[in-house]
């Protein structure tokens, strides 16, 4: 009896040290505290995007300066901030296409652009902040009928040139243009240098090619095209033609003791707040070249090889310094210096990790 105990607790130690053995390290890290240095007069809403541009000046798309009734209103502003993080310009005041913010990204050549979930366009602006190119187009207020887009089944065939609660935007090293189209068409749109339309690929559904709100985008230096499939909870690697090479999926559990960032503790395995489901995706400079990703739940970042393999993760939901409510964009300007942008806690946060050994 004695002996059979004694197996028993080897063979439940053994079983604990391989589920540890197969954790991936915690990172550690620190945020700095109070990193953006805001006018009194302006405040962020829910963070929706953050880039760096060559200077390590940093963009943030917020769906602050609401305007309108409390549904429907115009929630978006970009507001810019140098290495420090002091407020230096708002970019687009009053901007046609402003209705509700998404993401930001910055190209090679510090042009900056946004995509808004609210009126269906992709926006470009040059260094200056002007306008220098515009893909796809806003619904008309003149229309009858007018109004927010209906997820109809089965769903209307997408329109080239054209986009539906489109999400983000990413460019290989020929200036092709990449985004993620999004909600309703669940797609990925290619345009070329030029703002030619090139083509596109996928639809809705969770087979390889097909999408569940196509969250995320971002291209490696070789041209392959990384897409959050948030819905479906992977991540799809595309070549720049659109043929499916592989997918990558997070199958890390929640800790026993992790909390909702808000709302009740998820169930699901599947899905949007599934652990791992990826709400982000972006990949750091070469020569070696890292990805970061996020989830909702349990609040998690997570950095993988370019093969899927995840390296390490680290936090947590909450509200403190350091705790994420909703990470909703990545800006990865190095390995271990990582700007995020937040929903649910109205703000972006500067993380420092310290370097794997």
């Amino acid at each position: 009896m004695r002996r059979a105990i004694c197996v028993l607790v080897f063979a439940l130690l053994f079983a604990a040290g391989a589920l540890r053995a197969q954790q991936p390290p915690e990172i550690r890290y620190h945020s700095v505290p109070d990193f953006l240095k805001l006018p009194p007069d302006i405040y962020l809403g829910e963070v929706a995007g953050v880039a760096v541009n060559s200077k390590g000046h940093v963009f943030v798309f917020s769906r602050g300066n609401s305007t309108g009734p409390a549904y429907a209103a115009s929630a978006a502003q970009l507001l810019e901030f140098d290495a420090d993080g002091k407020f230096l310009r708002e970019i687009g005041h009053n901007l046609y296409a402003w209705s509700f913010a998404h993401a930001v990204k910055v190209d090679k050549e510090d042009n900056i652009w946004v995509t808004d979930k609210g009126s269906d366009m992709v926006i470009e602006f040059n260094p200056e902040g002007r306008v220098v190119m515009v893909l796809g187009r806003k619904q008309e207020a003149s229309d009858e009928g007018t109004g927010p887009l209906k997820h109809v089944k089965p769903p209307l065939p997408p329109v080239d040139g054209m986009f539906r609660q489109v999400t983000d935007v990413a460019w290989d090293a020929a200036g092709n243009t990449y985004i993620s189209d999004g909600y309703i068409n669940s797609r990925v749109a290619k345009v070329d240098k030029d703002g030619q339309w090139v083509k596109s690929w996928g639809e809705p559904g969770n087979q390889p090619g097909q999408f569940n709100v196509p969250h995320s985008i971002a291209v490696d230096a070789s041209g392959n095209v990384y897409v959050a499939d948030r819905g479906n909870r992977r991540i799809q690697v595309f070549d720049g033609d659109g043929k499916f090479l592989r997918q990558m999926t997070i199958d890390v559990p929640a800790p026993p003791d992790a909390r909702a960032a808000i709302g009740a503790k998820p169930t699901a395995t599947t899905g949007t707040m599934a652990p791992g489901a990826p709400w982000t995706v972006c990949i750091t400079p070469g020569p070696s070249q890292v990805l970061y990703t996020s989830d909702a739940f349990p609040g998690r970042i997570y950095k993988l090889s370019l093969d899927g393999k995840v390296l390490g993760m680290f936090g947590k939901s909450g509200k403190q310094l350091g705790q994420f409510g909703w990470i909703h964009e990545i800006a990865c300007p190095s390995e271990n210096v990582l700007y995020v942008a937040e929903l649910l806690n109205w703000r972006v946060q500067k993380l420092i990790l310290e370097p794997s050994h």
